[in-house]
């Protein structure tokens, strides 16, 4: 058989590169890409001779400089392609309203919750820039879900509108909620003392991580309707200190007003505000949370519960840092492992005088001075109240609604005074006592006379030397 003259040079290029030569491997990739170059040209002569065309070469078709694309989804869009100044010199508004317009209007999967649109996890990178913002960025319309907004930090101009939010998640739409599964991550938002940092209203299942807001007039975080909003890892103050501020008398604003349900503030930090969490929806519960953001002595509160009648609030596993937790009328309130620091104290804040199934133990309190947990107003409807298993260390005053006491004395009368120890005044709900005499051949009849204003009187009928102990509880 005849061997025509391309096949030929095929033969002896894939003999040739079959020789080693001592061994060296660049010798062998020379060799493969010599191959490569010669089978090419072979191809395009048979190609010519045939008359047929060069095959023509792969088109590669670059993303838009609006959005880089990773195969289909998510998408990435970088603030930068859209115009944003990275470097906050110049307003970039504009360019980040483009980039929620054209998102919205991109490709989605499907619905999640009723009229929200699934848009797959797209993200808007903010590539760590420093960027000027004079308006609001909102979404041009409700019903957007599975978006991410990361990486950079936003900054609001000297005319940014005072009631604003730097990021305000709220739409006119009548649907039930507007957003869903929406993650703010790794954010540094700077109000400029012009408004508040992020705004939520009627959205489900938001996150916001590692997130640093500051330099608020209003709130650092407002959570308003909606549920399931989780605020982790996040740092906020209206000003930029670490403590010991000597203009912490005049810090106002509020960290995170949560006016919704079943939200979760998890290892937050609050370092700079009148209130540190406001809280005005039930079933939310905060862990890990640290608030110095201006003492009690200065009319500060780290945590205000205003929920009157219907608390349903779990702070557990918190530090309160000189600055203490306010509820009112509180029913259904957990409050345990939890640090008061500087004289920091718990306070029940009548409005209709109800304090119901509130569990307030296992804290530790530190301090000069002044109860751990005080009354304000009257409490005249009281029902599975306990204050109990604390511990103090300084000069405070142990509050608690169970209590001992014992006493000794000769005579017909022992007395045994709980007001030093009990919260509520003038209640005592149930008390048990035993009376041990040390007078020889004594069995005196004795019996529990009164425990009015907290006082415990236990009387016998004939005088004896003798102990008293006594358990109450209210």
């Amino acid at each position: 058989m005849r061997m025509n003259r391309d096949a030929l040079f095929l033969l002896i290029a894939s003999f040739t590169f079959l020789l080693p030569i001592n061994g060296d491997n660049s010798y062998h990739l020379q060799q493969m890409k010599s191959m490569r170059e010669l089978r090419s040209s072979i191809t395009s002569r048979r190609q010519l001779a045939a008359g047929d065309a060069p095959a023509p070469s792969p088109v590669s078709i670059s993303p838009s400089p609006q959005m880089a694309q990773v195969g289909d989804s998510p998408r990435v869009y970088d603030v930068t392609s859209y115009g944003a100044d990275p470097t906050g010199g110049r307003d970039s508004t504009d360019a980040f309203s483009t980039v929620l317009s054209d998102l919205v209007k991109g490709p989605n999967s499907g619905t999640m919750l009723k009229d929200i649109k699934n848009f797959g996890g797209a993200q808007i990178n903010l590539a760590g820039g420093n960027y000027l913002i004079s308006k609001p960025l909102r979404f041009p319309s409700g019903g957007v879900g599975n978006v991410v907004i990361v990486g950079g930090s936003l900054r609001a101009s000297d005319d940014f509108p005072t009631d604003g939010y730097l990021i305000d998640l709220s739409s006119k739409s009548s649907s039930d909620y507007d957003y869903e599964y929406i993650t703010l991550r790794d954010l540094m938002l700077d109000s400029n003392f012009r408004g508040g940092g992020i705004f939520l209203n009627d959205a489900v299942r938001i996150t916001i991580d590692n997130c640093y807001v500051t330099h608020f007039t209003t709130d650092g975080i407002s959570v308003n309707g909606g549920h399931e909003t989780l605020i982790r890892n996040t740092f906020i103050g209206q000003h930029i200190t670490a403590g010991g501020d000597p203009d912490e008398r005049k810090f106002s604003g509020t960290g995170i007003a949560l006016n919704g349900n079943d939200n979760a503030v998890t290892d937050v930090v609050i370092f700079s505000a009148a209130v540190g969490v406001m809280i005005t929806g039930q079933a939310n519960i905060l862990t890990g949370v640290h608030c110095y953001n201006k003492a009690s002595g200065f009319g500060g509160t780290g945590i205000y519960v205003k929920l009157p009648g219907l608390s349903q609030t779990r702070i557990v596993n918190s530090y309160m840092d000189f600055t203490g937790i306010t509820v009112e009328d509180p029913v259904q309130l957990t409050i345990s492992d939890t640090f008061f620091l500087g004289g920091a104290y718990v306070v029940f804040k009548s409005v209709k005088g109800v304090a119901k199934g509130v569990s307030v133990v296992n804290n530790m309190f530190s301090g000069s001075g002044g109860d751990t947990v005080r009354l304000e107003g009257e409490f005249n409807e009281i029902d599975g109240v306990l204050v109990d298993g604390n511990s103090v260390n300084g000069g405070m005053n142990l509050k608690a609604t169970v209590a001992r006491g014992s006493t000794s004395a000769n005579g017909t009368s022992w007395t045994v005074d709980f007001n030093s120890e009990l919260l509520f005044p003038n209640r005592i709900s149930h008390a048990q006592y035993s009376l041990v005499s040390s007078t020889a051949g004594a069995f005196p009849r004795h019996a529990l006379r009164n425990v009015t204003g907290n006082v415990v009187v236990v009387e016998s009928d004939a005088p004896v030397t003798a102990s008293v102990f006594a358990a109450v509880s209210q």
